[in-house]
C-alpha cells in the first residue's frame, strides 16, 4: 500500500504576533513622552513675551528645562543642580546629536541664571536649544 506524501513546501509566513508587540511597545514610549511634555509645560513659570513668538511643532522626545524665578533647574517635576543637568544631556547628546532642548525661563530669573544654563547645555555639547516665549497679549 502507497501512501501519499505532501511534498510541496509551506509559504513562509510572516511573524506578525512580534511585529504587533514592537509596535505597541512603540506606542507606549511615544504616549508615555508626550504625557511628560504636556506635565512640563503646565509648570507656572511666567515666559516673557516677544512680539514674534509661535507656538511651537512639539517634537516627541524633545527636552524641557525650566528656570525658576528663584534660579532653580527643574526638569519632569523636580529640582536638578546645574552638575547634574550637564551629565544627563551629555549622556543623551552621545546617543542622539541634535536632540532638541527648550529652555523656559520665568521673565523675572537673573540674567546670570539663564546663562548658566545655557553653557550646561553647551558644555554637554547641545547645540540645539531654543528659549520659550509667549506672544503679546
Amino acid at each position: 500500500m502507497k501512501f501519499r506524501t505532501d511534498n510541496r513546501s509551506k509559504a513562509p509566513q510572516l511573524a506578525m504576533t512580534s511585529m504587533l508587540d514592537v509596535i505597541f511597545l512603540l506606542l507606549c514610549f511615544f504616549v508615555t513622552v508626550s504625557v511628560f511634555s504636556q506635565w512640563e509645560s503646565e509648570i507656572s513659570i511666567k515666559l516673557p513675551n516677544a512680539k514674534t513668538s509661535q507656538e511651537p511643532e512639539r517634537l516627541p522626545g524633545e527636552i524641557i528645562v525650566n528656570l525658576t524665578r528663584e534660579g532653580k533647574v527643574r526638569v519632569n517635576g523636580g529640582d536638578m543642580p546645574l552638575g547634574e543637568l550637564k551629565m544627563r544631556l551629555a549622556k543623551i547628546s552621545k546617543f542622539y546629536p541634535g536632540q532638541p532642548v527648550i529652555i523656559r525661563a520665568d521673565r523675572e530669573v537673573k540674567y546670570e541664571s539663564l546663562v548658566e544654563v545655557i553653557d550646561t547645555c553647551r558644555e554637554a555639547d547641545v547645540w540645539n536649544f531654543s528659549l520659550a516665549t509667549e506672544g503679546e497679549q
